[in-house]
């Protein structure tokens, strides 16, 4: 088989800061930025690799979703508990030091894991985890 990833789901809690954040600060293209109402899907990814995408979607979209677990998804996002992303570099202290110099709320500056990587990780406006790891 030749299975690749294609798209992955992020959820934002506001489409400017998101578009802000993953445009300026990791320097993603935006793909496309699509509205229904006041909701927002945007596409986002690294022009290295054009065929990978990721998709900033409004978490409570899905008409299913009840107020109740609305309330308890946006709880999760601004935790980084309902949604993450790991990214990889060929050099995470200077990617490290980039980032950070736009302000963006630090988890884990750089560390050697007991798993043999080197990562450190990161808030998006949302709250999402964004860990980021050296890359091979």
């Amino acid at each position: 088989m030749d299975i690749t990833i294609h798209t992955s789901f992020l959820p934002h809690t506001d489409a400017e800061a998101s578009v802000a954040f993953y445009r300026d600060v990791f320097g993603f293209e935006v793909r496309q930025d699509v509205g229904y109402q006041d909701m927002r899907w945007i596409t986002v990814g690294p022009p290295s690799q054009p065929d990978v995408n990721i998709v900033l979607y409004p978490p409570t979209a899905d008409p299913g979703i009840t107020e109740d677990e609305g309330r308890v998804i946006t709880e999760m996002i601004a935790k980084g508990t309902f949604a993450s992303i790991m990214l990889a570099t060929p050099d995470v202290d200077a990617a490290f030091e980039r980032i950070q110099s736009h302000n963006v709320e630090v988890v884990a500056e750089p560390t050697d894991q007991p798993w043999g990587k080197r990562d450190c990780a990161f808030r998006d406006p949302a709250g999402n985890m964004v860990r980021m790891q050296q890359s091979e």
